[in-house]
This record gives structure tokens, sequence and C-alpha cells, in this order.
């Protein structure tokens, strides 16, 4: 395969209204909120696939630009807000995003849906968004929580723990996840002591902990947000003494979680959509040589989702969602030859050539049933100052 080397510097892309030969790609994240220090990352992860599609000069639409909006993670009205500005105004030809569930099924109904726009998301993993009415216009690059569930459950077991008690955010996200780990432990063998939601913003959780501690298990999962109500239930559970391990969901792995706590949660563990996959060292590679963190939280998912989406186009030849819509799905699974990052290049000459391509990228690929993620995972645990990836799934 040949591989295609970026050489060219990534910079900051200016949002505003496109000029005539612009390519506009919104991209609607949670740059405040409960996951305000993952987001940048993803970001720039998203728009280091749109600087490489760029550079190739094998994009034969436009130029593509990045238009970046704010949701807030779990600000509806704001999230619906920002998708219709980027649409109206910026006019842009896709979505990269939205971030978290509830917001991702609000700009899906609201914005997307009305206005034909294609959406594809790299970290909404609602088991709900898979039924949602999207008229073919919504993808995820991440699994749903129906398979998180599982994999938490694995996990668990095989850690041989046999109790465990659930503190979830109070949204669709955390309700949703910790149904389906509730689901998969209870059939795994496993006892739930206690199910008990959390609301983000809160300055004490001492109530909610002194209820989970009461009800007891031998960890503590929290199916919550690292920079929001999650982190404050570690803290208050560490605090008073109640729980010593964690089970951390994909929302609460962040360098900030480590950062804020130190060795009070040594050993604790988690998991993050993940391959143990040629594409992801590549990837890795790409982003440290860029100047940032390629193993941070839903990194390689973002740049797959936008990938995604700017293929599809090239295979459509056309930038209007109704056209390339029906295109991810072919460029995402086999027949074809296989795509890493690094490689968009050659995808776009297979395109052009009327060739296929199997895009693998940074998170093996493999879109199912209503243009999902097929749902791989790594493992991991906190040791020292970093998360450590100890397994795949």
């Amino acid at each position: 395969m040949k591989k295609f080397l970026m050489t060219t510097a990534l910079v900051g892309f200016a949002a505003g209204a496109a000029q005539a030969d612009d390519v506009p790609l919104g991209i609607i994240f949670g740059f405040t909120g409960p996951l305000e220090s993952i987001t940048p990352t993803m970001a720039q992860s998203a728009e280091m696939a749109i600087a490489e599609v760029n550079a190739s000069g094998l994009f034969t639409l436009g130029n593509v630009t990045s238009v970046r909006g704010d949701d807030g993670c779990v600000d509806s009205g704001l999230a619906v807000a920002t998708a219709e500005r980027l649409v109206t105004s910026d006019r842009v030809v896709g979505i990269v995003g939205a971030d978290c569930s509830g917001v991702t099924g609000a700009i899906l109904q609201n914005v997307a849906r009305p206005n034909g726009i294609v959406m594809i998301s790299p970290s909404a993993t609602s088991p709900a968004l898979s039924t949602a009415e999207d008229d073919g216009l919504f993808f995820r690059t991440a699994p749903s929580d129906a398979r998180q569930g599982q994999v938490v459950a694995d996990i668990l077991r095989d850690r041989g723990v046999e109790s465990i008690a659930i503190s979830y955010t109070n949204n669709d996200y955390g309700a949703g996840l910790a149904d389906s780990i509730q689901a998969a432990f209870t059939e795994a063998g496993g006892s739930v002591t206690m199910v008990a939601s959390h609301e983000d913003g809160k300055a004490d959780y001492s109530a909610e902990v002194g209820a989970l501690a009461a009800a007891g298990g031998e960890v503590l999962v929290v199916a919550g947000y690292v920079d929001q109500g999650g982190r404050g239930i570690i803290r208050s559970a560490l605090d008073l003494g109640a729980f010593d391990t964690f089970e951390l969901v994909d929302g609460m792995i962040g360098q900030s979680l480590i950062d804020a706590m130190g060795d009070e949660i040594q050993g604790s563990y988690g998991q993050l959509p993940g391959a143990d996959n040629p594409g992801t060292q590549m990837f890795q590679d790409l982003a440290s040589a860029a100047g940032f963190d390629g193993t941070s939280a839903f990194a390689p998912e973002s740049y797959d989702a936008a990938a995604l989406m700017l293929l599809a186009m090239a295979a459509a030849g056309s930038t209007a969602s109704a056209d390339y819509k029906d295109h991810v799905m072919d460029v995402a699974n086999a027949p074809g030859e296989q795509i890493f990052p690094g490689q968009l290049a050659r995808a776009l000459e297979i395109i052009a050539a009327g060739g296929d391509v199997d895009y693998v990228g940074a998170s093996a690929v493999e879109l199912i049933g209503p243009g999902e993620s097929a749902g791989n995972y790594r493992e991991l645990e906190i040791q020292g100052d970093e998360f450590v990836t100890v397994r795949f799934r």
C-alpha cells in the first residue's frame, strides 16, 4: 500500500461563513461542560483528517474547512441552536458529532433530519440511538453502550468481582449504560446492590455516596462524566472511605481524573472503544507529530468520523447529504483495499479510479445494522500517572 505522509503543519480552522469553493464541515462537541477536557483533542483529530484530505490535492469537490460549534455536552438548547447556526448560516454539508448522547439525539431530530444533514458521531453511545428515526442520516464510529455493558461485566468477572454498586449520570447516556451494565453483570452471575442516579453540577455528593455505601459492593461502577458529577462521586467516595476501587466507563476516562485524584485511585480500571489494530498506532504517530495525544478518549473515532464523511462524499461525487449518505456504509466496509490513517490520499485515488475502499482507520471501523460501530474496546488500568492499556476486548 502507498502510505501518504502528511508534511503540512496543522493549523486552526476559523469558524465563519465559507468561501464559494469551500466545503464546510461542522464539528459539534462539548467544548464547555462535563467533557470539556477531552473534546479539544477530539476536534484536533477530526481536523487532522480534514488537513490530510486537503493536502492530498485529490479531493475534487473543494477545499474542506472546519466550523466548530459548542453543544455543552448536556445542554440540548445550546446544541440545537449551535447546529442550526452551522447549518443555516455556515451552511455546513455534514456534522462530525455530536459528542454526548442526549444532545446528539436533539440535534438529529431538530436539525439534521429537518435539513437532511448527515451526522457521524465519534462518541454518542446511548443504545436508544440505534433505533432512533434518522432517515439514513446518522452514523457513529463508537459502539453502542449495549456492547459496553457486556464488556464491563466481562472485565469485572475476570477480575473476580462478585458484587457492584452503580452510580450513573441522570440522562440518556447514563441511564442506558447503567441498565446495560446491570443486565449483563447479573446475567453473568454477579450481584448489583444498588443502581442510583446522580445530578451533574452539585458541590456535595455525600448523600448519594452514603446510600451506595450502605447498599454495599466490592466496586463502584461510575457511569458519568470525567469533568462533572462522576468525578464528584469518586471524590466523595474516597473522602468517606466508602469505596476504594472504581470501574470507569468511557465518559470517565480522561487525564484530568488522574491529575485530580493522583495516588488515591491507583488500580481502578475501565474501558474505551479501541482495537488492537495497525491503524491505531499509525494514528497515534500522526497525532504525536501534530502535537496532540492520540490516545485521548474518542480521538481515533473522531479522525475516523471525519475521514468517513469525506470519503463518502468522494465516492458520491457530491457534498450533498442526500447523495453521499448512501455511500458511508460502502466506504466503511469490505470489499475494497483497506485504508488506514495517513492513507486518505490512496483512498481518494482508488475512488477516483472507480475502485472500492474498506476504511479500517484508527479504530478498526466496521459499521453494522443502523450505521454504528460493531464494537471493540481496550481495557485500561490506572498505573502511576496514566491510563495503561492491559487488554483488548
